[in-house]
């Protein structure tokens, strides 16, 4: 025997160990990461065109505040130190150029429209202080201001309307910690414990009864985790109209269902017995039974979804791509979310799409629950965006998009995470069919959608805003909301406006309205109104008379007025409207895009009320009115303030105008009641409270745009299904078992508060 064999039969049993191993780690051990596939290429202008949409930037908000401090002639403080006597920019937005500019820029080769910004001052250093809204531009440079208050408002804006600076709030709990607490010492030591820091507060709003009242009720709660839930039952009434801060006073005082002159009134009636204390008990500063820390421990991960080939659509500054769909993005201060250009198959199917507004009413026993009416785009719906947690907000692997705000020192912020834009697979099928009968195939579509969000933090509600883009030309825009229940002192009666969700907490019935504006733009401009519905008919059947057959036959209207067009809350409204283009599809009908509403409101307020015309449009289900460049918007954020005499009148909109073969625009309002109870505690849920509406196109195509669809599926009985050329499904054990490169976690929320 060859003395060096049992050294060569060593050495190759080494290799093939080394080898299985090698194959056996490579099964076992981590999978390979997915491989991107290359991003979506724009048409060429795209993303320049898009740009006449985008939000301004860090600098052109910070070039618009150098020339108004040099060109207005008057001094001008900054909004995070004004007082109500001075003067001060309080926002400053993009100036959306007018519809007909932008689309002789976009469609006839026109000249892109100048860009400028919208500024809003505050002149409180003036004989008669007031509002003023100048257009600034051109940007980035700076050149010229116009003042457009008039012309938009048909009038100057009085002072009292003006939306509340942070720095106001922050004046008036010096006013209560400094005046008005210490002049109620043994109440405020020995009933809330007070030591300076452990009350919060909470504004209501509006502020009065009446036009010129600055007037608020300010509720306290204990300054905890979770504080909305933890009435103290104390609530002070603060006349702030005067724009000398000294001469601010209090009004009302209410303690556990008791009515006070002041808080001195309230000191002298405790010391001598005469109040009906109920002393709360001190909660952790965790908040107890408000803590939203889990009460459970981690266990397995939860599913998580991811791009096995990497995203399917391009974000390129504001302009979005996905599959057929195109539109450009934005986020207005007031008014939050916003598209605009959206077109699908390069086919322009709306001009603009947006959130207006949202409005909660509230009913209790207690002065600030009972009088509040908030109309949250005063505050802002865009100001208030959240930084959105990756994972949990959105998808981990989505795209998140940083926005810039101006802030109350006159510099501009970058707002972290913002947006976010994903896609969605909603785990169902979009279409699909089984054919067990004639011939044997399986043929359906996964329903993945592209969402656009943005997440509003308005005190204790969060909105979670959603635009979403289905591949068979639909849109769908909605809300959910969550975040903490409000909460009133529970004394008396008050189970009346809701219900008990602790000791001393009562969870106050409010509804919630939100309201969008749709420009619809069906195969061109102008558009018209058109209602098909369903009726019954009662008929002899043909092959046998003497019975009767009750058959359901479509009904059709061409709604040609803005009063027709105008369909009141509880009012019935046709199962099937849609915006009517001039053209038509290869089978003869009215090409249409289709508006469907899921709403589930009641009453927004009686009409009899003195305010009910600063949200009249909540009336409305549905208004179509003609577009017109003076009424951009369903409301103004200076109605908060003065509902009584409001900026904007919705239904003044309403007048009657023909609307057949106009340019249009859709109001569309959904809502829901909201009676809060224990399930709501620490947290409401998203679950069953999400209103919104589709856009369905509606005869505007030949046959379902989605069977164009890459992701289609189709597989007959004598095929090899589980071949991958044949049936893209049989392809994912391969194509999909990568694992995600997840960037680390990280959030900045906490920044720059």
């Amino acid at each position: 025997m060859n003395p060096r064999l049992p050294y060569v039969l060593l050495v190759g049993a080494a290799v093939i160990i080394f080898i299985l191993s090698c194959m056996l780690l490579s099964r076992g051990g981590r999978s390979p990461s997915c491989e991107s596939q290359p991003s979506v290429v724009e048409k060429t202008g795209g993303v320049s065109q898009s740009l006449v949409f985008a939000d301004l930037t860090a600098e052109e908000m910070s070039q618009v505040v150098r020339y108004l401090q040099g060109h207005l002639g008057v001094p001008l403080v900054e909004a995070s130190r004004a007082k109500p006597s001075d003067n001060c920019i309080a926002s400053v937005d993009l100036q959306v150029p007018a519809k007909a500019e932008v689309l002789r820029f976009l469609d006839a080769g026109g000249a892109r429209p100048p860009r400028e910004a919208l500024a809003v001052l505050y002149f409180g250093n003036q004989p008669e202080p007031n509002i003023t809204e100048y257009v600034v531009g051109p940007l980035p440079l700076p050149a010229y201001h116009r003042d457009v208050t008039v012309q938009k408002y048909g009038g100057k804006l009085p002072y009292h309307r003006r939306p509340t600076l942070a720095v106001e709030y922050k004046q008036i709990g010096g006013f209560l910690k400094s005046q008005v607490f210490p002049s109620a010492p043994a109440f405020m030591q020995q009933v809330m414990g007070y030591d300076g820091a452990n009350l919060a507060v909470v504004t209501a709003a509006p502020r009065g009864f009446q036009s010129g009242d600055r007037v608020t009720w300010f509720v306290l709660f204990q300054n905890v985790s979770g504080f909305f839930v933890h009435p103290v039952g104390l609530e002070v009434l603060v006349d702030h109209s005067s724009l000398d801060v000294s001469q601010w006073a209090v009004s009302r005082v209410f303690y556990n269902g008791q009515y006070y002159r002041d808080m001195a009134q309230l000191e002298s009636a405790y010391v001598q017995g005469r109040v009906s204390v109920e002393k709360v008990r001190k909660a952790a500063w965790d908040g107890d039974f408000s803590s939203m820390k889990p009460r459970a421990p981690a266990a397995a991960l939860f599913p998580v979804q991811f791009e096995p080939q990497g995203p399917r659509y391009s974000v390129r500054n504001n302009l979005v791509l996905f599959q057929a769909w195109s539109f450009a993005f934005g986020l207005s201060a007031s008014t939050g979310l916003r598209l605009f250009d959206i077109r699908h198959r390069g086919e322009r199917v709306a001009y603009e799409i947006s959130a207006q507004e949202a409005l909660s009413v509230y009913g209790s026993n207690c002065p600030g629950g009972m009088s509040t009416r908030y109309m949250d785009g005063s505050f802002g719906l865009g100001r208030y965006t959240s930084p959105l947690v990756r994972g949990l907000d959105c998808p981990y692997s989505a795209t998140y998009v940083d926005t810039h705000a101006l802030g109350a020192g006159l510099k501009p912020g970058r707002r972290k995470a913002s947006l976010c834009i994903f896609e969605h697979n909603l785990g169902s099928p979009l279409r699909r069919h089984y054919s067990n009968l004639q011939s044997l195939y399986y043929g359906g579509l996964v329903n993945s959608a592209l969402v656009l969000r943005s997440i509003a933090t308005m005190g204790n509600y969060d909105y979670v805003w959603d635009f979403i883009f289905y591949q068979n030309g639909a849109i769908e825009g909605k809300v959910q909301a969550t975040g903490y229940p409000s909460s009133s002192f529970l004394h008396g009666d008050g189970l009346r406006y809701g219900n008990r969700l602790g000791e001393h907490t009562l969870g106050t019935i409010h509804t919630h309205f939100v309201n969008y504006k749709v420009d619809l733009d069906v195969g061109g401009v102008k558009n018209s109104l058109v209602a098909h519905d369903m009726a019954f008919e009662v008929t002899r059947a043909p092959w046998s008379p003497e019975q009767q057959i009750e058959r359901p036959r479509l009904t059709k209207k061409v709604l040609d007025t803005e009063d027709q067009a105008a369909f009141r809350l509880q009012s019935k409204m046709p199962r099937y409207i849609y915006f009517a283009a001039n053209s038509k599809n290869k089978w003869g009908h009215q090409r249409g895009y289709r508006i469907q509403i899921t709403s589930f409101a009641g009453d927004h307020m009686p009409e009899a009320s003195s305010m009910e015309r600063a949200i009249s449009w909540a009336r409305y289900q549905l208004a179509v009115t003609r577009r017109k460049e003076e009424e951009p918007t369903s409301t103004s954020v200076y109605n908060q303030n003065d509902p009584w005499t409001p900026t904007v009148t919705f239904a003044d909109f309403i007048n009657n105008e023909t609307i057949t073969n106009e340019d249009l625009v859709a109001w569309i309002t959904a809502g829901f009641l909201h009676i809060p109870h224990s399930e709501d505690i620490p947290n409401t849920v998203t679950v069953g409270n999400s209103v919104g509406f589709l856009l369905r196109p509606y005869n505007y195509y030949d046959l379902d745009p989605s069977i164009y669809s890459h992701d289609g599926v189709f597989f007959t009985s004598e095929q090899d299904f589980t071949a991958c050329e044949i049936n893209p499904l049989a392809c994912l054990p391969k194509t999909a078992s990568c694992l995600p490169s997840f960037p680390p976690f990280s959030y900045d929320g906490f920044r720059n508060m």
